[in-house]
């Protein structure tokens, strides 16, 4: 039995050190069996957010879960190696399980204090390095993750005041459009085309970041993306001649960000997608926006009809996956960007600050356009693909 133990106590350090290396030092996602325990956890809060009634009340629980499945998950490994090490005692010969157990405890949670008459100080060292390098590791790691966080939040906050909260893609060109600040669009799209990379790259190689929620309740990096690639695809879909360049590649990065999160996340997608597949986005929507953009006095360069094959030739690339990711992270049930199974009754309209000059002004007002006098569903289908649609 003892010569069992001492083979299966090697077994399981052998793969728990394998499960910490994968998490914390490899940059790739890690295996489904290294990250059980945070996944439970988040299943454990998913089903504890059917509970409220009210989104914010939902946020709050959810803010919760991946901090929670972090340390977790740390405990998870700190445990593992405890019990491995109190088959190893005991399979070299230590009295009996009890006595193993203590020795064994003793190692890993204080680092090296081993109870008194110990007769394997191998077996006891190495406990002890094992503790130690399972928190300084975790101690490293964190600060990894919150700088990719603290990174992506500050852009996501700064959309705040562009785009609303939540954010959405009409409301940003309406905005620049309302004080005059159109000029600054390829500064913005040209931004996040590099937040979209660097968002590619970290939540790609920590995961976790990807479930760590805003700040703010009506705040999501995911909400704030959509939103930006939506300004960027309707920019460039009713006035193609004044939308700059940027306005592109943000749209291919951003894509191409959504694309590679979703393999994290395993949710399968269309890696090539036509320009004239159809949008989960109705008709009447966009047929709204346009006519928020016409309130606004923003430019427009082509006809609706027109305007809506070409805006329908950019968001095929990207409007299946990021609803998908919207719906796995639970992110705020903001417009155009899917439906929420959490947040099903739900849909947040982005709030815009209320206008307090002067009366009189010369400059618009910043109260919100109202929508179409008679918007009547979708026009008869018509098809063909857009000239710039991207594949």
């Amino acid at each position: 039995m003892r010569t069992v133990a001492l083979a299966v106590g090697v077994a399981v350090l052998v793969a728990n050190t394998a499960g910490v290396v994968r998490v914390l030092i490899v940059p790739r996602p890690a295996g489904s069996t290294a990250t059980a325990p945070m996944r439970v956890v988040r299943a454990v809060f998913g089903q504890l957010a059917r509970l409220p009634k009210h989104y914010e009340t939902k946020d709050r629980l959810l803010a919760l879960s991946e901090p929670v499945a972090l340390v977790t998950l740390l405990a998870t490994w700190l445990v593992i190696a405890t019990g491995g090490f109190t088959l190893l005692d005991w399979g070299l010969g230590r009295a009996n399980a009890a006595g193993a157990f203590a020795e064994a405890g003793s190692a890993v949670f204080t680092l090296g204090a081993a109870t008194r008459g110990s007769t394997h100080h191998v077996a006891d060292f190495a406990a002890a390095a094992s503790g130690m390098a399972l928190v300084a590791l975790q101690i490293a790691y964190l600060p990894s993750i919150y700088g990719a966080y603290n990174r992506r939040e500050t852009l996501v906050t700064l959309l705040e005041s562009r785009a609303g909260t939540p954010a959405w893609g009409p409301e940003l060109l309406v905005r620049h459009q309302l004080v005059a600040s159109v000029a600054n669009l390829p500064s913005l799209f040209a931004e996040w085309e590099r937040w979209a990379a660097d968002v590619a790259e970290s939540h790609a190689s920590y995961p976790s970041l990807l479930y760590l929620r805003s700040p703010r309740a009506r705040n999501s990096w995911v909400v704030s993306l959509v939103a930006v690639l939506d300004a960027a695809a309707l920019a460039l879909a009713v006035d193609p001649d004044g939308a700059p360049i940027e306005a592109r590649m943000c749209v291919r990065m951003g894509f191409t960000c959504l694309r590679d999160l979703a393999r994290v996340l395993a949710i399968p997608f269309d890696p090539d997608p036509l320009p004239s597949d159809p949008i989960a986005l109705p008709r009447v929507e966009f047929d709204d926006a346009l006519a928020r953009l016409a309130a606004a006095g923003y430019p427009r360069s082509r006809e609706p009809d027109e305007a809506w094959l070409h805006f329908r030739g950019w968001r095929v690339n990207y409007e299946a996956v990021a609803y998908a990711v919207a719906d796995r992270l639970n992110a705020p049930p903001a417009r155009w960007t899917g439906p929420r199974r959490l947040f099903a009754p739900e849909s947040l309209t982005p709030m815009r600050p209320e206008d307090r000059r002067p009366a009189g002004t010369s400059a618009r007002q910043h109260a919100t356009p109202p929508p179409p006098a008679d918007v009547r569903g979708e026009p008869a289908d018509v098809r063909g693909e857009p000239a710039d649609g991207v594949r």
